[in-house]
């Protein structure tokens, strides 16, 4: 088996970006998307990212992008800024080999690095045996809550879950001021 390589993303990966999440949307449940986003539009959410230097990898296998994940903003009130949301996505050829595994390490410890406290994992479609779901629990995350059936799509109900993962001592000390959303918070009021 080849060898897989997490990197920073970069903008000439965008078409296969765009093409793993659009399987995604297509075919499974992880997205609550219909319809698949344009590549116009996942360049502007890759640069909304980058712009506030959120961490967004890919996944490369043989010099093909396999799968990618990012952490972003959880809700867009400023007291939410040390809380991130992340999003994983694999291409399905890759499934099953570890790839999201390595994508969320990568992100979580890019996360901690940042000075984030929080990272919320929210799955669609998040029945005890999603691989989502199992593949966070390994991870450390602890289940914080399910919206039941809060999605509808491929003809069923689908159940959103919340899980969640501490870093940096969580709640337990006060917010470093040097930490990237410190300085995005200052930064976005000066």
């Amino acid at each position: 088996m080849s060898s897989i390589i997490i990197r920073p993303a970069v903008l000439s990966d965008l078409d296969a970006i765009t093409s793993i999440y659009e399987d995604a949307v297509v075919h499974g449940t992880a997205s609550y998307e219909l319809e698949p986003p344009s590549r116009a539009e996942m360049a502007e959410r890759f640069a909304a990212l980058q712009l506030e230097s959120y961490p967004y990898f890919v996944a490369e296998r043989d010099g093909s992008v396999v799968g990618y994940a990012y952490a972003g903003p959880f809700r867009s009130r400023p007291a939410y800024r040390f809380i991130v949301e992340n999003s994983i996505y694999v291409a399905p050829s890759a499934k099953g080999q570890g790839v999201g595994r390595r994508l969320l390490e990568r992100l979580l410890a890019e996360a901690t690095a940042l000075g984030f406290r929080q990272m919320i994992a929210v799955i669609g479609d998040g029945s005890p045996q999603s691989p989502s779901v199992r593949l966070h629990e390994r991870a450390g995350f602890r289940h914080t809550g399910v919206l039941v059936g809060s999605g509808y799509k491929h003809g069923r109900w689908l159940d959103t879950v919340f899980m969640q993962y501490e870093m940096n001592g969580g709640t337990s000390v006060a917010p470093d001021p040097e930490s990237l959303p410190e300085r995005n918070f200052v930064a976005s009021r000066g």
